[in-house]
C-alpha cells in the first residue's frame, strides 16, 4: 500500500508540474506576441518628414517651402520644427530665429510656411530639418538642399540704327517750345487681397520680433518684402531701420542711421497712403 500510495502522489504532482509549466509558456508567449504588435504599431505610427529636396531659388524671392509631417495624426502635442543651416541673409515668414541660420517652426504655420531671400545671395546650403518634441526628444530628422542661384541677366537690346539726316530749307522755321519735363515717377498703391494684406501683416510682425532680437539684416528683408507687396507699414517700418530719430526712440544701439534710404522709404510709404509719412518727411528735411 505504501509503494502505491507515493507513486500516484509522485504522479500527480508530476501532473501539476506539467500544467504549471504550460501555462507559463502560454503566458510567455502571449506577452511576446503583445510586444512584438506594439512594437510593429510603434514603428508604423512614427511620423516623419517629408521636403522636396533640392529646393532651387533665384533672389530675390519669396517662395513657399513645402515640409509636410506624416502622418500628422502621430505628431505628438508641444512639438515644433528645428531647421538648421540655412543662409544667415534668409528668413521664415513664421516661427522665430533661435540662432543664425536656425530657426524653430510651430507645427500650426507648415502650410503657409515660405523663405524670403534677398537680392545678391548665392551659393548652397545643406538643411537639417528635425521635429522636436516638448522636452526636446527628437523624434524625426531629415536634410534638404537648398540651392540659390542668381537670376539671368536681361538681354541687351540691339542698338538702334542711326536716323537718317533730313536736307535742311531755308524757309524761315517757328521756334519748338521746350518740352515740359518728365513728371517724377510715382506708383499707385496696389490693391492687395484679403490674403495678401494678412500675409504682408505677418512678415511685418515678424521683422519687429527679429528687430528685438537684434536680426537688423532679417527685419529689414521682411519690411522690404511687405513693402513690395503694396503694403504701407512695410516701407514705414523699413525707414524707422535708417531714421535717427525712430532708432533713437526704438533703443538701437551701433546701426549707422542713413537718411537718405530712410528719405526713400518714408516717400514709397507716402506713395503707398500712410498717413504719418508726410510728417516724417519733414522731420528729415525731405518735401
Amino acid at each position: 500500500m505504501t509503494g502505491a500510495g507515493s507513486a500516484r502522489r509522485r504522479s500527480r504532482h508530476d501532473r501539476r508540474q506539467g500544467a504549471s509549466l504550460a501555462v507559463r509558456v502560454l503566458l510567455t508567449a502571449i506577452a511576446l506576441a503583445g510586444h512584438h504588435a506594439g512594437t510593429a504599431s510603434a514603428q508604423q505610427g512614427r511620423p516623419s518628414i517629408v521636403v522636396a529636396t533640392p529646393l532651387r531659388i533665384q533672389p530675390p524671392a519669396q517662395v513657399a517651402l513645402p515640409v509636410q509631417l506624416s502622418p500628422l495624426s502621430a505628431v505628438p502635442p508641444g512639438c515644433f520644427i528645428r531647421m538648421r543651416g540655412l543662409p544667415s541673409t534668409a528668413a521664415l515668414s513664421d516661427g522665430h530665429s533661435i540662432a543664425p541660420g536656425a530657426w524653430a517652426i510651430p507645427i500650426a504655420a507648415l502650410t503657409r510656411l515660405e523663405i524670403v531671400l534677398p537680392e545678391g545671395a548665392t551659393g548652397q546650403s545643406e538643411i537639417s530639418i528635425t521635429l522636436v518634441s516638448a522636452d526636446g526628444t527628437v523624434l524625426a530628422e531629415t536634410k534638404a538642399t537648398l540651392v540659390i542661384t542668381a537670376r539671368p541677366a536681361p538681354a541687351t537690346p540691339p542698338a538702334a540704327a542711326a536716323p537718317t539726316p533730313r536736307a535742311t530749307t531755308s524757309l524761315a522755321m517757328r521756334p519748338i517750345p521746350d518740352a515740359p519735363p518728365p513728371p517724377a515717377e510715382t506708383r499707385a498703391a496696389p490693391l492687395l487681397s484679403p490674403e495678401a494684406h494678412e500675409r504682408a501683416l505677418r512678415l511685418v510682425k515678424k521683422g519687429d520680433e527679429q528687430l528685438a532680437d537684434g536680426g537688423i539684416a532679417q527685419a529689414r528683408l521682411l519690411y522690404e518684402r511687405a513693402a513690395e507687396a503694396g503694403l504701407a507699414q512695410g516701407a514705414m517700418a523699413m525707414a524707422a531701420t535708417y531714421d535717427p530719430t525712430e532708432l533713437q526712440r526704438l533703443g538701437v544701439r551701433g546701426l549707422k542711421p542713413d537718411r537718405d534710404q530712410a528719405r526713400r522709404w518714408y516717400e514709397r510709404a507716402r506713395q503707398l497712403g500712410a498717413a504719418d509719412a508726410e510728417q516724417r518727411l519733414r522731420r528729415l528735411g525731405g518735401s
